[in-house]
């Protein structure tokens, strides 16, 4: 939400799709900030958030997926008037999660700074801390990168975010800094800057608001963590290099 949030600010017009289709945690963020500008009257940019449209199962060919069809229409719709089209995916392995990594230009991963997150990226030797292979998630981003490379699209720039980092310097944080570093090297992905344990990214939520917009709501003085995390977020859409996006907030 935040780096839609943060591309639609600086004047790109942002297409955005939750394929979460039970929880929609991305999807009602939005909502919630729609509902939250009508309330009070105010116009906070907003991405061009869109449900997954039905498909009507009698058009769909021997062997097609429906899933497949619903993601096809929703990003041919909003793929005109879009800059960027941001898709937020479920944390299980569906095949809507499937295509749509194999859709992506960019691909941005956070991963918790915990060891058992860090196991759906790659096992590793709990003694030597070597790595011993990828696992289920890392698998499935070198298959979306094979169909990509079969129909001579760019290679995904797979960017990697560490959340929830703790403020402190601990062992368990050198431990993941260490392994990330080499994991990067061996299955290709880049890890960008990322965000600190803060309250404020969960307790927006509910009015559908982020970090950029606290000045537009009558908050004329930011607290020390929130300055902090703003910078976090303006060091993460500059470590995205995306096309066009000159970071300005």
């Amino acid at each position: 939400m935040h780096v839609a949030t943060a591309l639609a600010r600086m004047g790109h017009k942002v297409g955005a799709l939750d394929l979460d289709l039970r929880q929609r945690s991305f999807g009602r963020y939005v909502e919630n900030r729609r509902a939250y500008c009508e309330k009070h009257g105010i116009d906070l940019a907003t991405p061009d958030y869109i449900d997954l449209p039905q498909i009507d199962k009698s058009h769909l060919k021997p062997g097609e997926n429906i899933y497949d069809h619903r993601l096809s229409a929703a990003v041919a719709k909003l793929e005109p008037e879009s800059d960027f089209i941001l898709i937020d995916c479920p944390g299980s392995h569906t095949r809507l999660s499937q295509v749509a990594h194999s859709l992506a230009d960019t691909l941005i991963t956070p991963l918790n700074d915990s060891f058992v997150d860090f196991d759906l990226l790659a096992h590793i030797d709990p003694d030597t801390g070597e790595v011993l292979g990828p696992s289920v998630y890392s698998e499935m981003v070198w298959n979306a990168r094979q169909l990509r490379a079969q129909a001579g699209l760019p290679p995904i720039d797979w960017v990697l975010v560490r959340n929830r980092v703790p403020p402190q310097r601990m062992h368990n944080k050198e431990k993941m800094e260490a392994a990330l570093s080499k994991l990067s090297r061996r299955i290709g992905f880049r890890v960008a800057p990322g965000f600190s344990e803060r309250v404020i990214f969960r307790e927006l939520f509910p009015r559908g608001l982020t970090l950029l917009d606290l000045r537009d709501i009558g908050v004329k003085r930011l607290n020390i963590s929130n300055v902090a995390a703003r910078q976090e977020l303006r060091d993460l859409i500059g470590a995205l290099n995306l096309p066009g996006v000159t970071v300005d907030f």
